[in-house]
């Protein structure tokens, strides 16, 4: 493991509880840094805090909701003083099926995780940041947002505006000490997978020129270089970990 340097440097981790997020904390704390897990399953939340040690601390918080964001971002700062990374990576895929067949409370919901929710946490994140003059924001899209999964129109749709909003509050900030990008891994094995039918997967698998899925240490690794100081002239970019299937 090649050693990034977050020494000093907080982060929240939004569905930092497991998964990706999991994955992303414990290389935060590696580097130096410390965390904030904002995660919507309580349980999870008290394992995942138990597990990574004193470095790592927990919030509950549904991210679709706005006055929970609110009210996270309070208790955080008031906990740890500052705010110096946020990772958005609480996400869900939703059903596996044709747009004529989505059901239409499934799309919203959708919606107003993945793309509500990065929108709520940057929107309360960023007076923290600037106020600071230094932050790091790193969004969790995919290669499903650049690409249009089939059989997954509301998570593709959601992914790419989150590219979008990336390179609008990039834009924003850049006169700032704040960096914004995203990345678009393609499919990386976590429990996520839980959500999506065995078809689904096999048609990602077959679209990864490597031939294999990545693994949340691989994020985990461009995701806390994009949290560094390093990343200095990179804001609005989208970074892809995809095994090749992504070239653009």
């Amino acid at each position: 493991m090649n050693q990034l340097d977050l020494n000093g440097r907080h982060a929240v981790i939004t569905g930092g509880a497991a998964g990706l997020g999991f994955a992303i904390a414990q290389r935060t704390i590696a580097s130096g840094g410390s965390v904030t897990l904002w995660d919507f399953d309580p349980a999870a939340l008290a394992l995942a805090v138990g597990t990574l040690g004193s470095a790592a601390s927990g919030v509950k918080v549904d991210v679709s909701r706005h006055d929970s964001v609110v009210q996270a971002v309070a208790m955080t700062v008031a906990d740890r003083g500052r705010i110096d990374c946020l990772v958005n990576s609480a996400g869900i895929t939703g059903p596996n099926t044709k747009l004529w067949d989505y059901p239409v409370d499934a799309w919203a919901q959708v919606m107003n995780v993945n793309l509500n929710g990065v929108f709520h946490c940057c929107r309360e994140v960023v007076p923290v940041m600037r106020q600071q003059n230094y932050g790091r924001i790193v969004n969790i899209a995919s290669v499903a947002g650049k690409d249009g999964n089939p059989n997954a129109s509301a998570y593709s749709a959601s992914k790419a505006a989150v590219m979008a909003l990336t390179k609008s509050l990039g834009k924003e900030l850049a006169d700032t000490g704040v960096r914004v990008n995203c990345v678009t891994p393609a499919a990386v094995k976590t429990a996520i997978f839980d959500q999506m039918s065995p078809e689904h997967i096999a048609f990602m698998l077959s679209k990864i020129p490597m031939g294999r899925f990545g693994t949340p240490e691989e994020v985990a690794a461009m995701v806390c270089w994009l949290c560094t100081e390093d990343c200095s002239f990179s804001t609005g970019a989208v970074f892809d970990l995809s095994g090749g299937r992504s070239t653009y």
